[in-house]
């Protein structure tokens, strides 16, 4: 069987085994390498970009490299090649996870309950949750969905495409890594840069896919686009601004705005400020079926990206 509908086959199990079951809940691979990760960290850490830089090529390049022996070891054989791509693929995203997360803080929200929202924020992103109103929490929580569809499913997808079971691998250790220690406090400042520059490369066509397919299947092409065009720019993030502004022309509604991150308070600019609205609860779920949408057709990009490849290859 040709490379190409191994990765074809392989990511379409995968994806529909998150779909089904969603993470595992013991054993996970991702919290495994967390792990080392924060084990090699107690090693090299200094207040040295160089250091830093060190740990991030230790960690992602050993995940990557083990990833390439263990495609490598199977590269004979269709079936097991199938197999191994489906179980790196269910292993490195996310999406149905995210979700469940997504709507648990809004069922909490719907309930009344904001203390149990803000109990359950930072299990899907960095906020800080107590000075976070409800509508605060619901704007928190799209633009979470927004910006982990393209981390936790698209990127992952796209760099599988590239680079196999390898790229699967490669790309969820760099953006584990950067949430680890890509933040700017001051214990990461200098030892996380490398970490967050090589997720910002790594994540750059993931992220324009992401807002691509928001346009396509968000309902509101025309503002989804204005917003990516008019505000994406204005964020601090070269990835999570695009992802964000499609999002919220999608969804018709306004993101960004102030927010507060391990201490500090960031003023970011608003996206969609024009033509949206404040976010509501009802607006997670909408931002959760948008993001299934996204995955979804992501997937089917990525694998005939992939079959063109190998066809014009042969």
């Amino acid at each position: 069987m040709r490379a190409d509908r191994i990765f074809a086959y392989g990511a379409a199990a995968g994806l529909i085994g998150d779909l089904l079951l969603g993470d595992p809940r013991r054993g996970h691979p991702v919290a495994a390498f967390g792990r080392a990760a924060a084990g090699a960290e107690t090693r090299l850490w200094r207040d040295h970009r160089g250091w830093g830089a060190l740990h991030t090529l230790v960690c992602a390049g050993g995940a990557t490299a083990a990833a390439a022996l263990a495609a490598r070891a199977v590269r004979n054989r269709p079936a097991a090649a199938v197999a191994l791509t489906a179980a790196a693929t269910w292993s490195v995203v996310g999406g149905t996870s995210l979700g469940r997360e997504a709507r648990a803080i809004g069922g909490a929200l719907e309930a009344g309950d904001v203390e149990l929202a803000r109990e359950r924020l930072p299990h899907l992103c960095g906020r800080d949750p107590q000075a976070l109103d409800g509508p605060q929490i619901a704007r928190a929580v799209v633009e979470s969905v927004a910006e982990n569809t393209s981390d936790a499913v698209v990127g992952a997808l796209v760099w599988g495409a590239f680079g196999g079971v390898p790229g699967l691998i490669g790309f969820r250790a760099v953006n584990t890594l950067d949430a680890m220690v890509g933040h700017k406090s001051p214990r990461y400042r200098r030892y996380g840069w490398a970490s967050a520059r090589l997720d910002d490369l790594a994540g750059w066509p993931g992220a324009r896919l992401t807002a691509a397919l928001a346009v396509a299947a968000g309902g509101r092409p025309r503002e989804a686009v204005r917003a990516w065009r008019s505000d994406a720019g204005q964020h601090p993030s070269p990835n999570a601004g695009p992802v964000e502004a499609a999002f919220a022309g999608a969804l018709g509604v306004r993101l960004g705005g102030t927010l507060a991150y391990g201490g500090r308070v960031e003023h970011r600019p608003v996206l969609n400020g024009e033509a949206g609205r404040d976010v509501r609860v009802a607006d997670i779920e909408r931002a959760v079926r948008l993001s299934r949408r996204v995955s979804v057709l992501a997937l089917g990009v990525c694998a005939a990206g992939r079959l063109a490849r190998g066809r014009r290859g042969r």
